[in-house]
């Protein structure tokens, strides 16, 4: 098991060097790049290098390594295509390629983290949401399907895959549980939000009981979790180059399930998807019902990554028609209403209302009154976002970070929009950052606006939990776009800071107030996501291959579906 020693030697914490410059930045990863690297002789490629060379997307030709914002996703070009097996412990790693010394928590992270793991008959399934003995577990004792994926992440860049593919099996078998509440059957695709291994002392017998909604609070069914375990399926098979998980049949039924709840028919008049109150990280009553910026972002990057692992027979065919379909209908609803920069901002403050017609230009008809007026002053004159939700008569133009670092990482977000997204988080560092990473949404809020939207909820008063609170999971997340735009100064700043007080509190699951200053009043200790998001972050900046499992090349073009399939019979 790792240790701190392992870190620094003769038990002394290194001295973290100075920020380099970028032209030293640029050096550093155009040698990155040019290094050999270490593949699996047997497969030739990698799973996502024959997926986008062969199937609907076209692959792009090598690039130079980045050399200004203007074109962001040079960098990652030259990354996504390559195998990366997971080789690096992040506590064995070498000097960092952005001169950056291991830090002596690593250690006591990874042991953390080790802590965590649950078994079911001996097998390790997945790692419980927080080990706080000094708080009431409530349901923290359980195994999330989204508090798992940082833990995942970091076992596959770790080399240890065992306990990432028993999960996505586990959690598979649990999908095919009858489910319901009171007297209604969910759908059949629909994934536990998480579960709980139970032993029997006197049978000396283990069971697992899982909750798809029925326990949790406002009794919503989780629509990310799906989403999340296509994404990590993907991810599994990137890292492994083993595509025989993906290829059983009950995990292609299971992708295809997951799907038909949201690919399916009905009233809608948007390629969006319609969502309750509740039904994802942020599970409790904050106003993001409708068509959040989380659920598409998560949807379509699912959808991309279901693309990639569904079979050529009848059923996978018919499926990636639909996800094809889409697709497209959906990066450009995204991208032309839910996107919002400072030229958008103006046209919408000078929109005029009741317009009917196909050349409307308020196709929403949202009253430029309702615009609020803190969104004027956050917006910089280089920069933009997703907005939160964009419905009928309403903008929610609060900023929320994980379905935009989610666009990036998906490409959902033209290669300009991912720039512009970064060029945001820098200009508003304070607000978005602050003292600790990173805000789950800006801004929080407050008086009568959170009791209309909350409810009054004693969890989410301003600037705490999910109402502006700061959560330093989000580091992977942040870390991924940096390194994905060619930023990964940014990361080094954000996991430098973070690295000041992580493990002095004790791993809180999230921070309070306007800079994120305090822990978190009903935070638990030693959040597992928090030390993962942690560990994560810090691999793929010491090794940006990692990247590679968590990310999409852009979708410039896509090719007949047919000829998609030619790399399951190579």
């Amino acid at each position: 098991m790792p240790s701190t020693t392992d870190v620094s030697q003769n038990g002394n914490a290194r001295h973290v060097e100075a920020a380099p410059s970028l032209f030293e930045i640029e050096e550093d990863l155009s040698r990155l790049l040019e290094r050999p690297r270490h593949v699996n002789i047997e497969r030739k490629r990698s799973f996502d290098e024959r997926s986008f060379s062969e199937m609907s997307i076209t692959h792009s030709p090598p690039r130079q390594p980045y050399k200004n914002s203007e074109n962001s996703s040079r960098v990652f070009d030259n990354m996504v295509g390559v195998y990366s097996p997971g080789r690096w412990s992040g506590i064995h790693t070498p000097r960092s390629t952005f001169g950056f010394e291991p830090h002596p928590i690593i250690g006591e992270a990874w042991e953390a983290l080790r802590r965590s793991i649950v078994n079911f008959r001996d097998q390790p399934v997945g790692t419980i949401a927080a080990i706080d003995n000094s708080a009431e577990e409530l349901n923290y004792d359980q195994v999330f399907v989204r508090d798992f994926v940082p833990s995942a992440l970091a076992f596959l860049m770790n080399g240890e895959p065992e306990i990432v593919k028993n999960f996505l099996l586990k959690t598979l078998r649990l999908q095919s549980r009858e489910k319901k509440i009171d007297q209604f059957k969910l759908g059949a695709g629909v994934m536990p939000a998480s579960f709980k291994v139970l032993h029997d002392p006197v049978r000396n017998y283990e069971t697992i009981t899982a909750d798809f909604g029925e326990s949790a609070i406002g009794r919503v069914a989780p629509v990310d979790s799906g989403f999340w375990w296509i994404i990590l399926l993907r991810a599994y098979t990137k890292s492994t180059g083993d595509t025989s998980l993906a290829e059983m049949p009950e995990c292609q039924r299971g992708i295809r399930l997951i799907l038909e709840l949201c690919l399916s028919e009905g009233f809608d008049t948007f390629p969006t998807l319609l969502c309750a109150d509740g039904c994802s990280m942020i599970d409790r009553r904050m106003g993001v019902y409708g068509y959040p910026i989380e659920i598409q972002a998560l949807f379509f990057m699912a959808l991309r990554c279901a693309l990639l692992l569904l079979k050529p027979d009848e059923e996978g065919r018919e499926c990636c028609d639909a996800i094809i379909k889409r697709l497209h209908a959906l990066s450009f609803h995204m991208r032309s209403y839910f996107w919002l920069d400072i030229k958008q901002l103006n046209d919408i403050y000078r929109y005029k209302t009741e317009e009917y017609s196909h050349t409307a230009v308020n196709k929403f008809n949202v009253m430029p009154d309702s615009l609020p007026d803190w969104v004027f002053d956050f917006m910089p004159s280089r920069g933009g976002y997703f907005i939160g939700n964009v419905s009928p008569a309403h903008m929610d133009f609060r900023w929320f970070c994980l379905g935009n670092c989610i666009a990036i990482l998906s490409s959902l977000a033209t290669p300009e929009q991912a720039s512009a997204i970064m060029d945001l988080v820098e200009s508003r560092w304070q607000e978005l950052v602050g003292e600790m990473p990173l805000k789950i949404c800006y801004p929080a809020m407050e008086g009568h606006e959170w009791r209309i939207v909350t409810g009054c909820d004693p969890k989410n008063t301003s600037w705490s939990y999910h109402n502006g609170g700061s959560w330093p999971v989000f580091l992977w997340l942040l870390t991924a776009a940096a390194i994905k735009t060619g930023r990964p100064q940014i990361a080094r700043r954000a996991i430098e800071l973070a690295e000041s007080r992580l493990l002095k509190d004790s791993w809180p699951e999230y921070y309070d107030g306007k800079l994120g200053r305090f822990i978190g009043k009903q935070a638990c200790k030693f959040q597992t996501w928090s030390i993962a998001g942690y560990l994560v972050a810090r691999m793929m900046l010491e090794d940006p291959f990692h990247l590679g499992m968590i990310a999409l090349e852009e979708d410039k073009q896509m090719k007949p579906t047919m000829k998609r399939f030619a790399f399951w019979t190579c």
